[in-house]
């Protein structure tokens, strides 16, 4: 109840009527969004409101995920591809003033470089050998290799205000006072924050037409409901814009006027993370036993509603760079011989605050071959803590992972199971399909209620929010 209770607050503090909240969008979030920092942030929505929202990021990809210019208006390469040079939009100013200028980023890269600052994707970075602000708008980037295409990570990791931050040493970035009231640079600019309630933003009417100028919303509010059926009472009443909602609810949803369901492609694929350094799935053959016992077409239907396909690795067919290959088949027989009578004991992390239907299912599966499952349910925050690649407090977690066009998360993946996948994504694949590292389940579809108040939406595989710029309120 006090949790329902809080809800209420938080979203009566917001001006709760439809037509009182005028060119405001509300957009529910599970949980906080973790950090506001892109040099710590792993936290899939918190990417989102970094690189859409209040940051900007020096390339982003288009619908068709080809990367296009943004906080740099065109980039060159070297003859033999080991130099990189950003020419940057002159005229973006950070939201108190200050103008944006290639330090920043040199700044922003060399930070995540340094593994004191705990960048979740250093890896991305190892053949960067140099990162040097030429004058204010040029930035230079030197690898140690030649570099075939445009590295993800330049449209992932969003440019950090150096002016602010440059002050910190790496090792106390996480304790940053900006983390919590950040400056930016993006199209809508910070106004408040209240832990695990809300965050607003407002348009910054400033933002370079170069760079798409204003949005044609006034604010964009995202405000924490970790209920399931509170978020949905709040989208049906009309106190919420956006809430992702479970399969199990679309056809209700779609049964009000004033909604609609949103059903797209996601880079999200949803398993099991092993922990491999500590038993029992230190055993390559205890892995594969629970991957045999899982049925996953069970999943994929009683579960998700059909609204996904089975998983056959980390990566979904639709995306390029996808490395065919057949899911593991369900098989209790064999699961037991690989357990060859063994009793096996362990504790299944997951984020949730009520029923858990996928665990329970997952339990079930195990306890016939001999696997005993405890389901032990966190809420975000806490359940990214323990499977953080820092701590591995944890002995399999069910896990969905925000993933990238560039497939840099195959390598983030890999640690959180506390082991190295290969560099090229190809090879990770059929690493993957080999080690095991991970039991993959299924790769869902996004599914979001909206009201149609809201026009302009468009979600993809990019996310949710690459569009929230031309979203608009209609008569």
């Amino acid at each position: 109840m006090g949790r329902v209770l809080l809800a209420g607050a938080t979203l009566a503090a917001c001006g709760v009527s439809p037509a009182r909240r005028g060119r405001t969008v509300i957009y529910a979030s599970g949980a906080d969004l973790q950090s506001i920092n892109p040099l710590f942030t792993i936290h899939p929505l918190a990417k989102q409101v970094q690189r859409y929202v209040l940051l900007t990021t020096l390339a982003r990809y288009d619908s068709a995920l080809v990367p296009q210019p943004y906080l740099a208006r065109r980039w060159t390469w070297s003859t033999d591809r080991t130099t990189l040079t950003f020419r940057l939009q002159p005229g973006v100013r950070w939201h108190d003033g200050i103008p944006t200028t290639a330090r920043d980023v040199a700044w922003t890269l060399n930070s995540a470089r340094d593994p004191v600052t705990g960048y979740p994707r250093l890896n991305d970075l190892r053949d960067i050998v140099l990162v040097s602000a030429a004058d204010d708008s040029t930035v230079v980037v030197r690898f140690g290799r030649p570099v075939r295409g445009l590295p993800d990570v330049f449209t992932d990791l969003a440019v950090l205000p150096a002016h602010v931050l440059d002050s910190i040493p790496h090792a106390r970035l996480r304790e940053a006072a900006w983390n919590a009231h950040p400056v930016g640079n993006g199209p809508f600019r910070f106004v408040a924050h209240e832990s695990n309630r809300r965050w607003v933003f407002a348009a910054n009417a400033a933002f370079p037409r170069a760079l798409g100028g204003p949005p044609r919303l006034d604010r964009f509010i995202v405000v924490v409901v970790d209920e399931p059926t509170t978020k949905l009472a709040a989208l049906t009443a009309g106190e919420i814009d956006f809430a992702g909602i479970l399969p199990a609810h679309a056809a209700f949803v779609r049964r009000s006027p004033d909604l609609a369901v949103l059903d797209y492609p996601l880079i999200f694929p949803y398993g099991i993370v092993f922990n491999t350094r500590r038993p029992p799935f230190d055993d390559a053959r205890v892995r594969r036993a629970v991957a045999l016992a899982l049925d996953r077409r069970e999943i994929v239907d009683g579960y998700i509603y059909g609204f996904g396909t089975v998983a056959d690795g980390p990566v979904p067919p639709d995306v390029p760079g996808y490395v065919p290959g057949r899911p593991i088949a369900t098989d209790p027989d064999s699961a037991r011989r690989l357990l060859g009578g063994r009793t096996i004991a362990f504790e299944l992390l997951t984020v949730g605050s009520g029923e858990a239907p996928l665990e329970q299912m997952i339990q079930a599966r195990l306890a016939s071959v001999g696997v005993r499952a405890s389901i032990r349910q966190l809420e975000l925050s806490a359940f990214l803590d323990r499977v953080n690649p820092r701590r591995h407090d944890f002995a399999a977690a069910v896990l969905g992972t925000a993933g990238d066009p560039g497939l840099g998360y195959l390598g983030q993946l890999a640690d959180l199971a506390g082991m190295r996948a290969p560099a090229d994504p190809s090879a990770a694949q059929r690493w993957f399909r080999d080690s095991l590292p991970v039991a993959f389940l299924y790769h869902g579809r996004g599914v979001q209620g909206m009201n149609r108040r809201v026009q302009g939406v468009r979600m993809d595989l990019r996310g949710e929010l690459p569009a929230v710029t031309q979203w608009s309120i209609g008569p």
